[in-house]
């Protein structure tokens, strides 16, 4: 039975070595981030226990319902899952035949019955289908509301049990009712009587046991007859019950009694009825956690501005902009810039060789990739663009920093070794692997060509992972050996800072002698450990650091180019634009002439039709068909006359408007008849000299209409 469980775990949960790896890449921060967005025990819970899942199935859901309850708080809407109590036990002890509930108890289950319709009412069909991965929470679920009106027929809204739950209790409650009013009258009648006499102290009367008592002075007491309960503490007051309340205490004491029980037998009835509930309350309680859960991991992947890349079953490794999450959240609390890292694996390059210099980022990157890809197995969406590709991964090993075991008694490198046999005897291609400085603690020499051995057969086993390195054997078998890609942090030579970016493609320098010498290390010693250094490893190294600062300015020449490609792709559309512009300028001030001119043909058209319509017509009537005859000949023969002389109207009405007033000397006018405009140079009588081109003409007053020029 044990070995099967074991075999189920191993089945769907990643393997890690060493047993350390979640805590070295800082898994427990981020679970301890997201129990903080937590606002249930289960919550809280789950956040702890998170699993890190190799079924493709498993992670989709979790991603998808993450994801989906980030966009309903970056939407602002509300979710109504409210239950926080953590009621488990009371659910628990709901099922044990036997067993009553408090009336508090049946309350919270009231809440979470309120809580569950809530959540219930809210997956509406078209919900459902905005929100498919949340609503599977309640799938092959249902809300009762018999649990809601079972409870209400017994509790009212504080928990308190009804005066008609039972017949019995509303009896004894009748009769308290009545004894509590007599023995109030009776007591009030007593307490104006020793009050008067001055027999009780300040405070009158007090409660002992239940029992309402006298305030009495203690010289006073003997004179009272009834139950001396007690007395201060100064010997002063005395408290005593009175005779005449002894009995009716005693009657009140014993139906409160009898109400006490009838209280336990009505809430132990309403916890065997609501009994057969007890798993569909249960389902409930989960619901809410569950909610509540993913609820937490919606904020978190706000914190860390989240993302759903794509994930596909299979062993890969695509990182567009990945932020190592606790790295960013840390820069953001005190106004540091993190900066993003592009990487991808594949089958046909699955290892990649980084170096560079110390400090120059290579260590967080490894950790960036180790720690989003734990996260995306457990379900957390990822600080990456969406345009990332994830695949799965089902066996996570991890060197990173002084391993060095004291109980074994094993130097850092014998541990180092140790751990590389691990890796080498049980990597396949569903292993991801991360080793800080492959070879360190050893001879360089001897160190490199083990690294050598370790990382060909790591490529040979087709495993995917990332390793640091200074070795430049390591380096140049990066170009050799078939699955391994060299990769470099850059490094600002001048200013002697790390630029935090990696560059596939290309081993980088360590900058050991660089340093040095902007630091002013004394060029003498430099030199001795320059001669000290093998001449072909300096040489390399020094290669590498040259080619590094040119690949840097190629690629600052490279963002200005293609800066100004943009600027010019804009003008060009621009252009193309107003061009665009013109042309349809053009081309509607040329259909507008068009539309004139057929206009004009069409007025034209249907005023002859009328025309000969009334011609025909008189046709008909007329004795005298000659003049008919001539009416026809001119109509339609002195058309182009009649069409000239409108053409000039219309250019007259165009270039000149009418205007009222006595004809003067020197006043542009136009003749009625013909249409013409001339200047009036004289007026004699009703006569008047135009001024027509070069010719005067003479024409009556009466015949001319003043114009002006229209204003263009």
């Amino acid at each position: 039975m044990h070995n099967s469980t074991f075999l189920h775990f191993q089945i769907f949960f990643v393997k890690f070595f060493p047993e350390s790896t979640l805590h070295q890449l800082e898994f427990d921060k981020v679970k301890n981030l997201l129990a903080l967005h937590c606002r249930t025990e289960m919550a809280k819970q789950k956040a702890e226990d998170l699993r890190i899942h190799t079924r493709k199935e498993f992670i989709d859901i979790a991603l998808q319902q993450t994801n989906e309850f980030k966009l309903i708080i970056s939407s602002g809407m509300h979710f109504p899952n409210d239950f926080t109590v953590n009621i488990a036990r009371d659910l628990k002890l709901l099922g044990i035949p036997g067993a009553s509930l408090s009336g508090e108890q049946f309350i919270l289950i009231r809440r979470l019955a309120d809580n569950t319709a809530g959540i219930f009412r809210w997956f509406s069909a078209e919900v459902r289908d905005t929100y498919p991965g949340l609503s599977k929470v309640i799938d092959n679920n249902y809300y009762e509301k018999a649990v809601k009106e079972l409870i209400e027929q017994v509790l009212d809204e504080t928990g308190m049990v009804k005066d008609n739950a039972s017949e019995a209790l509303a009896d004894i409650r009748m009769k308290l009712y009545r004894k509590r009013n007599e023995l109030r009258r009776i007591f009030d009648r007593i307490v104006a009587k020793l009050n008067k006499a001055g027999h009780l102290a300040d405070i009158e009367e007090s409660f002992m046991n239940g029992r309402r008592v006298l305030a009495v002075l203690a010289e006073q007491k003997r004179t009272i007859k009834g139950v001396l309960h007690s007395e201060s503490d100064s010997r002063r007051t005395s408290y005593i019950e009175p005779e005449e309340t002894t009995e009716l205490n005693n009657e009140i004491f014993s139906l409160e009694y009898e109400e006490t029980k009838e209280i336990f037998r009505i809430l132990r009835v309403l916890t065997q009825q609501l009994s057969m509930y007890a798993p569909l309350l249960q389902s409930w309680y989960a619901i809410s956690g569950e909610f509540d859960f993913i609820r937490a991991k919606g904020k978190f992947a706000i914190d860390i501005n989240g993302s759903y890349p794509m994930v596909i079953d299979r062993a890969h490794v695509e990182l567009v902009r990945a932020y190592h999450p606790l790295l960013m959240l840390y820069n953001q609390r005190n106004g540091k810039s993190t900066f993003p890292v592009d990487i991808k694996l594949t089958h046909e390059q699955s290892i990649l060789v980084i170096s560079g210099p110390n400090a120059g980022g290579k260590t967080v990157t490894l950790k960036t990739v180790g720690l989003l890809q734990i996260m995306l197995q457990a379900g957390l969406l990822v600080s990456v663009s969406p345009d990332s590709t994830m695949g799965i991964f089902k066996q996570l090993l991890i060197h990173i920093g002084d391993t060095q075991s004291i109980e074994f008694e094993l130097s850092t490198y014998s541990s180092h070794l140790k751990n590389m046999k691990h890796f080498m005897e049980n990597a396949n291609g569903k292993t991801l692997f991360f080793i800080d400085e492959l070879g360190s603690g050893s001879d360089p020499n001897l160190g490199g060509a083990f690294a050598e051995v370790i990382m060909e057969e790591l490529a040979y086993k087709h495993a995917f992972g990332i390793v640091t390195t200074h070795y430049l054997n390591l380096k140049v078998m990066a170009n050799k050996v078939k699955g391994i890609i060299n990769g470099a942090m850059q490094f600002d030579e001048e200013k002697l800072l790390p630029l935090y970016k990696l560059q596939i493609g290309k081993p980088g320098s360590s900058y050991t002698f660089s340093i040095a010498e902007r630091i002013g290390l004394d060029k003498k010693l430099i030199e001795r450990a320059r001669k000290l250094v093998d001449e072909d490893q300096f040489r390399l190294d020094k290669l590498l650091n040259s080619t590094e600062q040119d690949m840097q300015k190629l690629e600052a020449e490279k963002i200005t180019l293609n800066k100004l490609l943009k600027e010019n792709e804009q003008l060009k559309k621009e252009m193309l634009r107003t061009l665009n512009s013109e042309q349809h300028r053009q081309e509607v001030e040329r259909l507008q002439y068009q539309n004139k001119i057929s206009e004009e043909k069409i007025t034209y058209l249907k005023d002859m039709e009328r025309r000969l319509k009334a011609m025909v017509i008189e046709w008909r009537k007329a004795e005298d068909k000659g003049a008919v005859i001539k009416m026809i000949h001119a109509l339609l023969f002195n058309q182009k006359e009649i069409m000239q002389k409108q053409k000039q109207n219309k250019k007259l009405n165009e270039n000149f408007i009418e205007v009222t007033g006595e004809i003067k000397v020197g006043d542009k006018v136009k003749m009625n008849q013909n249409r013409q405009v001339g200047i009036v140079k004289e007026i004699k009588g009703k006569k008047a000299i135009l001024q027509v081109g070069v010719i005067p003409i003479t024409v009556n007053v009466s015949d001319l209409t003043i114009v002006k020029d229209k204003v263009q």
